[in-house]
């Protein structure tokens, strides 16, 4: 710790725990041992210990367990912004991803469906909901229109892997979306879905994918627990 930083002991505290669960150095199901003897093994106050726990609890890295202590959960996932499937994301990191299939149906397309599909308001188009867990956590709810008649998708195979990989497999290449990136307040319905309160941060994404040829092949519009999840995004300098 810094003593002649500006910075706050807390808050490096906090940091420096948080560098540690990221890289894996404190691995889920550690325990950080009580606070009495982490302040006197760091040398910090009780008080500054406990704020920086308690700001690691918000954002969702430890749990504080009855008869257990203070328990590491799942580090939050970082998603690069790339036409890539959630399913693959998580899995790449290590996130033990696992899908419950809501609906898997068709539906009449609503004006912004259409838009966004290239259709006609009304069309039969395929709806899919989903919700998404990892570590057998829910971190997103995943909402997609598809074109009627696209792919045949099984709701087997759906709980088993991802959208994307599903598409490929059937012969469609994905070349390109656009993408919108948002946030707002969790609804009651959404809270009880994603086990957050209502009114909890929730981020938002609306997609839609286009094929090599430039058809539009999927419209996403999906919620993400922003205690556990954040976009990642790469910024380059114009010349």
């Amino acid at each position: 710790m810094d003593r002649g930083s500006p910075v706050p002991l807390y808050f490096q505290f906090a940091q420096q725990l948080e560098a540690a669960i990221e890289q894996g150095r404190l691995a889920p199901g550690s325990l950080l041992g009580n606070e009495i003897d982490l302040a006197a093994r760091l040398g910090l106050s009780r008080p500054t210990v406990r704020q920086a726990i308690q700001s690691l609890v918000d954002k969702g890295l430890l749990v504080r367990r009855r008869g257990v202590g203070t328990q590491v959960v799942h580090s939050q996932v970082r998603r690069p912004l790339e036409l890539s499937s959630l399913y693959d994301d998580l899995q790449a990191a290590g996130q033990d991803p696992a899908t419950r299939v809501l609906e898997n149906t068709t539906e009449p397309a609503t004006a912004e469906v259409a838009a966004a599909l290239g259709v006609a308001e009304g069309t039969e188009v395929v709806l899919l909901e989903r919700l998404r867990l990892a570590h057998g956590e829910p971190m997103a709810h995943l909402r997609n229109h598809l074109p009627a008649g696209l792919l045949k998708l099984d709701s087997a195979e759906l709980a088993e892997t991802g959208l994307y990989r599903l598409l490929r497999a059937a012969g469609i290449t994905l070349h390109s979306a656009r993408q919108i990136v948002g946030a707002r307040a969790a609804t009651v319905e959404e809270g009880r879905r994603l086990e957050e309160s209502a009114g909890a941060p929730l981020l938002t994404m609306e997609r839609t994918a286009f094929d090599d040829t430039g058809r539009a092949v999927e419209f996403g519009s999906h919620t993400y627990r922003a205690s556990r999840y954040a976009f990642e995004f790469q910024l380059l300098v114009r010349p």
